[in-house]
């Protein structure tokens, strides 16, 4: 008689879906504290312990097999009750404690999270945060996220989201000098004539240049010298007097205040977008960590951090 396969340990199965999630070993490694070694001899034993191949290695990509697929999505609901499983026990806590793993764009973890990072730590000692921070709309089921910050607008329908972000004002803006060289531009239709930076999203997507008046709202075609993917480049390089750039407005307050930059194209404004949400998963319940998190950060901001609404 065929002897029963023994049932592959906790360690195997979290290296395993640590590694398809990261898509490395070396940075699975690094998120469960191991060796890249042993985090590869964790999988061969998983393997051979199953009989089947899991993960295909190569010298540039790591990739589930067909069965590895199939056991990484019946694993994850079987991790998330875990994690809730051991959650549970923050009841019996005097404060709430573990590991956050949130994805924010990069003006959110600027304007709202900078401020209240090391006050909150503070607050919750027993509270790590794990922060990435990406302009790109991650998939926080897929990649084990608690929770993420996108604008509203962003955030998909089947999540529960809860606002912290006041409604955002887009503007155009350039530097005096780089007006004078070029001229000031007084309709969109005018943008053709000037070098306008762009940003691109990670799916290739532009952000669009939007505007709008008493009648109507209009999407407008530029173009430019510049193709970025982040928002720091494009406004050091708007501030260096390369050019005119299109986003919210209070990424740009401290260099209108001192002057450096200037507002174009104030009449053609659109009306305010959603401000950021912190949204998770609806079939998960909040974790004592995220909801702490959440309540400090709406009181915090409100107090001390930035209003998204400045300059209205």
């Amino acid at each position: 008689m065929r002897r029963p396969t023994l049932a592959p340990g906790f360690g195997e199965t979290n290296a395993f879906v640590a590694v398809l999630e990261q898509k490395s070993f070396t940075r699975a490694a690094k998120q469960l504290g191991l060796s890249p070694a042993r985090v590869s001899e964790l999988i061969r034993s998983l393997e051979a312990r199953l009989g089947v191949r899991l993960v295909e290695r190569t010298t540039r990509a790591v990739a589930a097999t067909a069965a590895g697929e199939r056991l990484l999505a019946r694993l994850r609901p079987v991790l998330d009750e875990y994690q809730a499983a051991l959650d549970s026990l923050n009841d019996f806590r005097a404060k709430p404690a573990g590991t956050l793993r949130l994805t924010v764009p990069p003006p959110a973890a600027e304007f709202l999270l900078a401020p209240v990072i090391a006050q909150f730590l503070k607050t919750y000692p027993e509270i790590k945060l794990d922060i990435s921070v990406e302009d790109a709309l991650t998939d926080i089921v897929a990649e084990r996220y608690d929770a993420g910050i996108r604008p509203g607008e962003r955030v998909a329908r089947d999540m529960i989201a809860l606002r912290i972000g006041d409604p955002m004002q887009l503007a155009v803006v350039a530097s005096p000098t780089y007006l004078a060289e070029r001229g000031t531009p007084k309709t969109p239709r005018d943008l053709k004539q000037h070098n306008c930076i762009r940003i691109r999203f990670s799916s290739g997507m532009f952000l669009p240049w939007r505007f709008g008046s008493k009648r109507r709202s209009l999407e407008v075609q530029v173009d430019g010298s510049l193709v970025v993917n982040d928002s720091a480049l494009a406004m050091r390089a708007v501030s260096d007097g390369l050019g005119l750039m299109q986003f919210a407005r209070v990424n740009f307050a401290p260099m209108l205040d001192d002057g450096r930059l200037v507002t174009v194209l104030d009449d053609w404004a659109p009306p305010p977008f959603e401000g950021f949400y912190l949204y998770y998963p609806s079939r998960r319940q909040i974790r004592p960590a995220l909801k702490v998190f959440v309540d400090f950060l709406r009181k915090s901001r409100a107090l001390d951090a930035p209003s998204f609404g400045r300059g209205l």
